[in-house]
C-alpha cells in the first residue's frame, strides 16, 4: 500500500479516535471511556467506576461531572451519563463483522498519559477469563498492547467503527467487550434482572445414586420455592438438587449462570430428585 495513502488515512483514524476518547475519574482511579452517545452517553468498565460518582474529561479539556446510567458488574460495563451535547460519537461495529486477523486500534490514557493509540490483530472471539478472575462470556480478545489506564476506551477497526471496550488483559492479550453486547447492555439487557424463584444452597452429591449420574457432583440443593415464581410453575420441588442450569454444571458455573438469566429467556435444568435424575425448563420472571 502506498504510504502517502495510507498516512493521511492514520491521521483521520487518529483524530476521529481522540474525539471520542474521555478521561474517566472516579474514587477507584483513572480509567479511559468512550464517547456512545452525542447527547452525553459514555461507556467505560465497571471496575473504572464502581461507585456512584465519577468525572468525565473530553478531548477539548473541558471536565463534567458524571452520574451512573447503568452498570453490569459481570460484563464490566457502566454507562455514565453527562451534560454535554453535540460529541462526536462512536459508530459500533455490526455484529460478525469482527474476525481473526481483523486489523485493530485502541485508544486510551495509559500511565496517565492521553490519547496513546496502539495497534494489532484481533485473535478471536469468544468466553475469556480475566487476570482479575472476572469470566465474559463474550469478548473479542486481540494483539494490542494495553495499559493501565486503558480500560474504558474503544478498540477499533481500520475504519474507526468500535468493535469493543477494552477491560483488561488475559494473558498478555487486549480483552474487549464486544459493541454488540455494549448496545444489548444500553438496551437493557442487563444480566441479574431475572429470578427463578429459588432459595438453593452449596450441596455435593457422592456416589452413583442415580443413573446417568456422575460418581461424585457438586450442585445446588434447591430448600424453598417462592410460590407462583417460574420455578414453582417448571415443577421444581425442594430437595431437588441443580446439577445444571443451562448447561453449565458445577456451583459456581451455576451461580454465574442464575445471574446471567434474562426475563423470558427459557433455561434448561438437570435436577436429581430422589435418586433420579429429571429434566425441566424454567422461564426466568423480570425482578421487580
Amino acid at each position: 500500500m502506498d504510504a502517502r495513502l495510507f498516512g493521511p488515512a492514520l491521521e483521520t483514524l487518529a483524530t476521529h479516535l481522540g474525539d471520542i476518547l474521555v478521561a474517566v475519574r472516579s474514587d477507584a482511579g483513572g480509567g479511559s471511556g468512550t464517547v456512545w452517545g452525542s447527547d452525553g452517553l459514555v461507556i467505560t468498565n465497571h471496575h473504572v467506576a464502581p461507585g456512584s460518582e465519577a468525572t468525565v474529561e473530553l478531548a477539548d479539556g473541558r471536565v463534567f461531572p458524571a452520574t451512573i446510567a447503568a452498570r453490569d458488574p459481570e460484563r464490566d460495563l457502566a454507562a455514565l451519563r453527562i451534560d454535554a451535547a453535540g460529541l462526536t460519537a462512536a459508530v459500533p461495529a455490526p455484529a460478525g463483522s469482527v474476525r481473526p486477523g481483523t486489523l485493530a486500534f485502541a485508544i486510551g490514557n495509559p500511565w496517565g498519559r492521553r490519547g496513546v493509540i496502539t495497534a494489532g490483530v484481533v485473535l478471536g472471539t469468544g468466553p475469556a477469563v480475566l487476570e482479575s478472575g472476572l469470566e465474559l462470556e463474550d469478548a473479542v480478545r486481540a494483539e494490542v498492547r494495553l495499559g493501565p489506564g486503558n480500560s474504558g476506551g474503544p478498540l477499533t477497526d481500520a475504519g474507526g467503527r468500535v468493535i469493543g471496550i477494552n477491560s483488561m488483559i488475559a494473558g498478555g492479550m487486549a480483552v474487549a467487550v464486544p459493541a454488540h453486547v455494549v448496545e444489548r447492555f444500553l438496551a437493557g439487557d442487563v444480566p441479574g434482572q431475572a429470578f427463578l424463584g429459588i432459595v438453593a444452597r452449596p450441596a455435593v452429591i457422592r456416589g452413583a445414586i442415580a443413573a446417568g449420574a456422575p460418581a461424585t457432583a457438586d450442585g445446588l440443593l434447591v430448600t424453598a420455592i417462592a410460590p407462583g415464581s417460574p420455578a414453582e410453575r417448571a415443577g421444581l420441588l425442594p430437595g431437588d438438587v441443580v446439577l445444571a442450569l443451562g448447561g453449565s454444571t458445577g456451583v459456581d458455573a451455576a451461580s454465574r449462570a442464575l445471574r446471567r438469566m434474562r426475563p423470558g429467556a427459557p433455561v434448561s435444568l438437570s435436577l436429581l430428585r430422589g435418586g433420579r435424575l429429571v429434566e425441566a425448563v424454567a422461564e426466568p420472571a423480570a425482578r421487580n
